[in-house]
């Protein structure tokens, strides 16, 4: 059978029709081997438009189409439909994406875009040429589903799920479900305890009857293919055997090892058995081999010697399993930018610079202080600054707004005012407040106290100009608004990092 092409060019209102000739194009296009018909048409994707490809493909007796459209991604799906109800395979269609890859990217030499155009054409003419029919296939898809993370957004994927009667796989790389989420003390802007949203939804995973809950592992490796994929599950050794572990945390009591304890940022120590914090699911121990006694000097033991259900096993080792599931989620959640690179703000450098998450370590009722805002040496501080934007809407790190750190900082301000009474600088560049309920809660804080500078700060020093300056943090910039130098004297700074 020979092969009769139809091209079809979209305007897309302006978005190509602005940039591109489309009317040479489809001129152009007529001239191509094979090329039975070519037309132009303001929006192919309307019902006119796909009307004009079905009355073409039967009255022409097209076996091919051309679409020089949007990306494929939009519509390919829709034009394969118009194929297939014209009565012709629908992988006999080609598409030419001319609007993401030509017009939006011309800026000054719409030449050039207009030449790559037809190339985009040319090339996508000659290819569906050779295109071969292709029948639709049914596989089985496996019922049960893998989800990467114990987030927030793992945990909720996984209860949605197990809910609809599907087993679910939930992998957590850490000892604990929660995530980042668990580390908060209020969620924004209604102030709600995060812990009163998350546990209850803890608590929900590890009972679950349809979610096996693999804590303290990682996914090493994923095979297969869609619906039907092979995931092999690294168990990471525990030294501590949990189907037998009553969680009572007596081993953790009598050990003798603190370390600094990561899970409140390096505010506070843990021991070298330890479970994450107090709500953790599952409640049991871990050992960390980096910091056990044992491990490190061949003695101690003290954990298994007063162990009463013998739980403690050093030989224990690493175990790989291997599951089939049909589905897989990722939701492995985020990490916060290291400011450390950003030296004008001393983080590394001056102890009472803190971050937004060892702040929220700092406020939080469970956290190493108990919920007492309290700078290094111990003291309340009485002058906060919180810092915005550190590392993002910069062209030195991430050109990008975060989206979250107008708003925790403004929860920042609220609960040093509500706690402290302290004195809170915020300096923004801009307050972006999109979400529901967010401008009021700008507001609130406004009418609370606490101080707005528009300026990034240029640097934080420790170096004193002036006697009541001893001691004390310097956040030196310029108020954009005033076109003002200032030096605010403070006790502590927060970065609120992306």
């Amino acid at each position: 059978m020979a092969v009769r092409i139809g091209v079809y060019v979209c305007h897309c209102g302006t978005n190509i029709a602005g940039k591109l000739r489309v009317e040479d194009l489809a001129g152009y296009a007529r001239q191509l081997p094979d090329v039975a018909v070519a037309r132009d048409y303001r929006f192919m994707c309307s019902e006119p438009g796909q009307e004009q490809i079905r009355r073409d493909i039967q009255e022409l007796a097209l076996n091919r189409v051309v679409v020089a459209a949007c990306s494929p991604r939009m519509h390919e799906n829709t034009f394969r439909k118009t194929c297939q109800a014209a009565g012709i395979n629908p992988y006999f269609l080609q598409i030419a994406n001319i609007r993401e890859q030509c017009s939006w990217t011309a800026e000054e030499d719409l030449e050039a875009a207009n030449l790559k155009a037809r190339d985009l054409v040319r090339a996508a003419v000659a290819r569906v040429a050779r295109h071969e029919p292709l029948p639709s296939q049914e596989a089985p898809v496996h019922p049960h589903v893998l989800v990467v993370g114990g987030g927030i957004a793992g945990i909720q994927a996984a209860l949605d799920i197990a809910d609809s009667g599907h087993l679910v796989h939930l992998v957590e790389r850490e000892q604990s479900v929660g995530g980042h989420m668990s580390q908060l003390d209020k969620t924004f802007p209604t102030l709600d305890c995060s812990a009163c949203i998350l546990t209850p939804k803890m608590v929900a995973v590890g009972t679950h009857p349809n979610i096996r809950l693999h804590a303290y592992s990682e996914v090493v490796e994923i095979s297969g293919f869609v619906g039907n994929f092979k995931a092999r599950i690294l168990h990471k050794a525990r030294y501590v055997d949990w189907q037998s572990c009553t969680g009572c945390g007596l081993c953790q009591e009598k050990c003798p090892r603190r370390v600094s304890s990561e899970y409140n940022q390096g505010l506070g120590t843990r021991k070298a058995i330890y479970t994450m914090f107090p709500q953790a699911v599952p409640n049991k121990p871990v050992i960390d081999r980096d910091n056990c006694i044992y491990f490190q000097k061949g003695k101690c033991r003290a954990c298994e010697k007063f162990c009463e259900v013998h739980a403690i096993d050093f030989e224990q080792e690493d175990r790989v399993e291997e599951v089939e599931v049909g589905s897989i989620i990722v939701a492995t959640g985020y990490d916060q930018m290291d400011p450390t690179p950003l030296s004008m703000y001393g983080y590394g450098r001056y102890p009472n610079v803190i971050t937004g998450l060892e702040f929220e370590r700092l406020v939080s009722a469970a956290g190493p202080t108990g919920g007492h805002i309290l700078t290094k040496e111990g003291a309340e501080p009485k002058d906060v600054a919180i810092i915005h934007c550190v590392g993002s809407r910069d062209k030195n790190y991430h050109e990008y707004c975060s989206r979250v750190c107008c708003m925790y900082a403004l929860k920042f301000a609220h609960l040093i005012r509500e706690k402290l009474k302290a004195n809170v600088f915020l300096f923004y560049i801009d307050m972006r407040c999109f979400g529901k309920g967010y401008e009021e809660f700008y507001d609130r804080v406004q009418a609370e106290g606490a101080i707005f500078v528009r300026g990034k700060p240029g640097f934080v020093t420790d170096q004193a100009l002036a006697p009541e300056e001893q001691g004390r943090l310097m956040v030196v910039g310029e108020d954009s608004l005033s076109g003002e130098i200032l030096r605010v004297p403070v006790d502590m700074v927060i970065l609120a990092s992306a």
